[in-house]
């Protein structure tokens, strides 16, 4: 008992400092030698910690991120077709689209009378084309008796589109725009082509089932194609579209396929020239890209794209 009341004789309460002069402490005691409430040692011993930590930590990091690279081709997908998300159907893409900031909408809609409205969305066509139009060595021309030797990709004609060409604004000012049309690029994907008028699906369009007729008749390598159809959502729609064309020719070239991410290669597109659709009316249209391995589906717009067309 004598010997605790000695103890609590020596005990006295922390001087109480100011706060700068609590602050000053802090930062340097020189009775403790202390630096942040640490003496040098403490310091030098928690960054030697710290320091072999993050080494080993980043260390680990790249062993495995040298061993994930490892199983990467730069080249071609680990997963294609069946086993890749994206699958092994096909949709279509459109262009021009609408601007960035209504990413939802898929509504094509201009005043022809505008010559900064009609600008604004024939850009989009020369920004879309830009690359079409360079020269690539790696690009050579093909038709269906030569088709790309191993190691080129073919050239996208751009001299047979009539009048949906740069100069002509694409036909926007004339009330009959021309509307592009590329099949999305799936990796190894070939189409299975309707290139006999046997089995033609009764869904196919009557128009259509006469040009693969009349493409069969100048010879059987002329329809190795990726079909294409376009046509109004609805009957009212297809009352108001009015007549349709197709340019280069009505669909896509099967030496266009397979995509193998070769150097150069650019996906072919169809030009759709819509020549008198219905002013000031809001036309539903669907497009349909057609091969016997292309399925169609509306609600997941597998096969197909849809956008509204409405000129004023």
């Amino acid at each position: 008992m004598a010997d605790k009341k000695v103890a609590e004789q020596y005990y006295a309460p922390p001087e109480k400092l100011g706060k700068w002069e609590g602050f000053r402490q802090f930062c340097w005691n020189s009775e403790t030698s202390q630096c942040l409430g640490r003496t040098g040692s403490s310091w030098a011993k928690i960054l030697f910690f710290y320091l072999v930590f993050y080494a080993a930590l980043i260390g680990f990091f790249a062993a495995m991120l040298a061993v994930f690279w490892q199983t990467l081709d730069m080249k071609m997908p680990k997963y294609q077709l069946g086993e890749s998300l994206i699958g092994s159907n096909p949709g279509l893409g459109f262009r021009p689209m609408p601007k960035e900031d209504n990413v939802e909408s898929t509504l094509i809609w201009y005043k022809a009378s505008d010559n900064g409205n009609v600008e604004a969305w024939t850009t989009q066509i020369d920004e879309f084309l830009e690359p079409y139009h360079q020269e690539e060595d790696n690009r050579v021309d093909c038709s269906f008796d030569n088709p790309p030797p191993e190691g080129k990709v073919c050239k996208v004609p751009m001299n047979e589109w009539s009048s949906c060409t740069k100069a002509n604004r694409y036909n926007f000012k004339k009330k009959s725009p021309c509307i592009f049309l590329k099949l999305n690029k799936i990796f190894n994907w070939v189409p299975d082509l309707y290139n006999t008028t046997d089995h033609l699906p009764d869904s196919m369009p009557e128009d259509l089932r006469e040009h693969i007729s009349s493409e069969l008749s100048r010879g059987d390598k002329n329809a190795n194609i990726v079909w294409v159809s376009c046509a109004g959502e609805n009957p009212a729609d297809n009352e108001h579209i009015g007549p349709i064309n197709y340019f280069p020719r009505r669909g896509f070239p099967g030496y266009f396929f397979p995509f193998k991410n070769i150097e150069g290669y650019l996906p072919p597109i169809v030009a759709v020239h819509f020549e008198s659709p219905k002013n000031g009316v809001l036309i539903n249209i669907e497009c349909k890209a057609w091969a016997r391995n292309i399925v169609h589906d509306r609600a997941e717009r597998r096969g197909s794209v849809h956008f509204e067309l409405m000129v004023d």
